[in-house]
């Protein structure tokens, strides 16, 4: 396994690991390495560019149903007869 240190981690973040980590039972370390492991999980179900999470948010169309525009000509089309 590697081994990595991180540093310049803001003092109220190493604080909320090390309380996330004794509500849970672990050391800092085992706490962050379950958090990296859950974070980076092969099976995340999100999705991987910005439309897919538009639709999962926002759903089709942003939600709502349009009804379909009434199409018509705008000119009587061009006669090219003799």
């Amino acid at each position: 396994m590697a081994v990595m240190t991180i540093r310049n981690i803001d003092d109220v973040i190493k604080k909320r690991l090390r309380v996330r980590a004794a509500v849970n039972g672990r050391s800092m370390e085992d706490e962050a390495r379950d958090i990296l492991r859950s974070a980076l999980s092969t099976d995340d179900p999100r999705p991987r560019n910005l439309a897919q999470a538009i639709h999962e948010r926002f759903g089709p169309l942003g939600g709502v149903d349009l009804p379909a525009a009434p199409r018509e000509a705008i000119r009587p089309p061009v006669d090219f007869g003799e």
